[in-house]
């Protein structure tokens, strides 16, 4: 658990009054629910904001008043710098802490703030807008002697200008939104005929998160990891490091696993990267805390990319390494107060690692997921720090981003905090939607891992192994759900065998068939109950291997199974006509197949092409009568600020277009009416 540290107590005596009295956290979710935690603790009297999708969420409840700011679309709410002035008018709110994403790094909501006399947390709007543009960052990184990645960050954005550049930069690339940041809007690009519509995908996102469309190009460097320096400084010109981070383990250029501090590199290194972000952080006259952060190539080479001018997500790893708060250090700078210690007085002890849990499907390309959450389980104890915006019964909807909570451990040792992050994970339970709870459990527990051999690309290296649960244990789940089913089927049915539909024989027990699709695949199994007098107990026969299961004892959603002389605990509910289990620390999602049911749709013509997920159409690449070959991309549906592309299931012509752009779909609404191509008989 977080420890004070000589510079924690240093600060502590000497702090004085904060310099106001009332706070709004112009944010939602988890971070809200935690710079009020600080805030509240401070004194300060906190004001929350809310949307319609927000109405009685946790970050509402967190605060001591709340004001509606409009509807549920970040645009018409959170991203409404009047509505957020006016809801500090009306609460006499002094100081407004914008938390991260939304408009934390907008000069204009900074420069809004200090007309209308409010204090803003965070740099002041002159520094917002030199570092908020990554071509101005990479020019003040220059001037301050620190390498950047080559590239183009021209002010010619002309199609014909960037391509030029990209084909002398050369293949693989990176196209990179100029403003904005946390990965949104990059794309790699591995050839050059794949440049033009990358280059239209990254305008449109860029436009789309960050009102600001243009792009730069950086040469793709692999392997490299991503590594940062969190900086803290005051008006006073105090500017100090608070030790770095590994940020590497990352997902669709997102993080989704962060250490401190940064293991594996050598002590000359590490020094050059500190100096760096203070040679940047001093020539934009930095105040408040930021992020520098930069790439590692496999030559030992640093190279800038951006400063980060707000509180990360990952900042509780480095409050666990220095006991410092950085939220109430944020605010006492942003009140005027100088840093009463040095960094001499800053001390790095233990390792802290954090991961992020996403309402995301893993298996499905991390396509976000939304949903109510059932039971909510987050793990407790020493060491252990959960700071989360949701609660049991939450609805999860796709108008925000899709993390959910974000789950931190500290220890004395690296490797002690790995063996206290994999236990967490295990007690962890969000029910009622998809997460990425078991991949994060498995790249816990991953040699990768474990020996610090993490660069960007590991998860998409990594995907089949860490997407793949044990042989052993699927086979076990999928025994425990065939007993489970055939349980259910017989204390939930008639007991005349002519209304049941379970098998049965005069004189013997009869084996009944299940096919049950475990995500990968449909696998059968003979089920047969053995047990006399109603006992729960079945031989189960799947792919030539018998097992014995019995049920031992069972509540709604708990169980305790035997299987082959041994009791495990199983989880298990059925929703949407699925299973969902959990057993050994893995989650599985499992679905009975009706072989005649099956036979009947494989006969219907497939027609219509669905939306995998609620979300707003972003782009629509084909109209009627549309000639389409296996793979193009059909359309894009963007949701909790991701986007995914709608492609042609086969060479195909497009009858009919069932929506328009910027239209909001519901999951599995008609898309389009699509017709496949009969393939030639041999």
């Amino acid at each position: 658990m977080p420890f004070l540290n000589t510079a924690y107590r240093l600060g502590r005596e000497a702090m004085s009054e904060i310099g106001f009295e009332r706070l709004l956290i112009a944010n939602r979710g988890e971070i809200a629910v935690r710079i009020a935690r600080t805030a509240r603790r401070l004194g300060l009297h906190t004001v929350a904001v809310y949307s319609d999708a927000d109405r009685g969420a946790a970050h509402v409840q967190a605060c001591d008043e709340a004001v509606h700011i409009g509807a549920s679309a970040a645009a018409d709410s959170y991203l409404r710098i009047d509505a957020l002035l006016a809801a500090a008018r009306a609460t006499g709110a002094d100081a407004l802490h914008p938390g991260y994403g939304f408009l934390s790094e907008n000069p204009d909501f900074a420069q809004a703030c200090a007309h209308a006399g409010r204090i803003f947390v965070g740099p002041p709007a002159a520094v917002l807008r030199a570092l908020g543009s990554k071509t101005a960052a990479r020019a003040l990184a220059r001037s301050a002697g620190v390498e950047v990645a080559a590239g183009y960050d021209g002010e010619d954005q002309s199609d014909a200008t960037l391509r030029r550049a990209a084909d002398r930069l050369g293949y693989p690339l990176l196209i990179k939104p100029v403003a904005g940041g946390g990965g949104k809007g990059m794309h790699r690009v591995d050839t050059a005929s794949a440049f033009d519509a990358a280059l239209l995908t990254a305008r449109r996102e860029a436009r789309a998160s960050f009102a600001d469309e243009r792009v730069l190009l950086e040469r793709f460097i692999a392997p490299a990891r991503h590594v940062e320096v969190q900086v803290l400084a005051d008006a006073h010109g105090q500017c100090l490091h608070l030790f770095d981070r590994d940020c590497s383990a990352q997902r669709r250029r997102q993080k989704l696993v962060e250490e401190a501090p940064a293991p594996g590199l050598p002590a000359p290194l590490r020094a050059d990267l500190h100096a760096a972000a203070i040679a940047i952080a001093r020539a934009a006259d930095y105040v408040n805390a930021g992020t520098a952060e930069f790439l590692l190539g496999p030559d030992g080479a640093l190279y800038f990319m951006e400063m980060n001018t707000r509180l990360q997500v990952e900042h509780g790893v480095t409050e666990l390494i220095t006991g410092l708060d950085l939220v109430e250090w944020q605010l006492r700078v942003a009140a005027g107060e100088a840093l009463p210690f040095t960094q001499a007085d800053v001390h790095c002890r233990g390792h802290a690692i954090e991961v992020r849990l996403c309402a995301e499907s893993p298996d499905r390309d991390f396509m976000p997921a939304s949903g109510r959450i059932g039971q909510l389980i987050l793990p407790h104890g020493h060491g252990v720090r959960v700071d989360a915006g949701i609660r049991a019964g939450d609805e999860i909807t796709p108008d925000y981003d899709s993390l959910l909570a974000k789950l931190m451990v500290h220890a004395p040792t690296r490797e002690a905090a790995l063996t206290l992050l994999q236990r967490a994970l295990r007690e962890c339970l969000i029910d009622g939607i998809d997460t990425n709870r078991t991949l994060l459990a498995r790249l816990a527990a991953s040699p990768a891992l474990a020996q610090a051999r993490v660069d960007i690309g590991l998860i998409e290296r990594e995907r089949n192994l860490l997407a793949a649960a044990a042989p052993v244990t699927r086979e076990v789940c999928l025994a425990c759900a065939a007993a489970l089913l055939s349980r259910r089927a017989r204390l939930t049915e008639p007991t005349s065998p002519w209304a049941r539909p379970l098998p049965w024989r005069l004189n013997a027990p009869a084996a009944e068939a299940l096919t049950l699709h475990d995500g990968q695949s449909e696998r059968v199994l003979q089920v047969e109950h053995v047990a006399p007098s109603g006992q729960d107990r079945y031989r189960i026969e799947l792919d030539g291997i018998v097992s014995d299961v019995a049920v031992l004892h069972a509540t709604a959603t708990e169980l305790e199974i035997e299987i082959d002389g041994r009791a495990r605990p199983v989880r298990a509910r059925v929703e949407a006509g699925q299973w969902r289990l959990r057993l050994d620390g893995e989650d599985f999602r499992l679905r009975q197949i009706d072989p005649l049911r099956r036979a009947e749709v494989a006969d219907a013509p497939e027609r219509g092409l669905r939306s995998p997920m609620p979300g707003r159409v972003v782009a629509v690449h084909v109209t009627a009568r549309s000639q389409v070959q296996r793979g193009a991309p059909l359309l894009v549906i963007e949701a909790m600020k991701m986007e995914h592309t709608v492609v042609a299931p086969a060479a195909g012509e497009i009858r009919a277009v069932h929506c328009s752009l910027g239209e909001q779909v519901s999951a599995d609404a008609e898309l389009l009416e699509f017709v496949a191509t009969p393939e030639p008989t041999p």
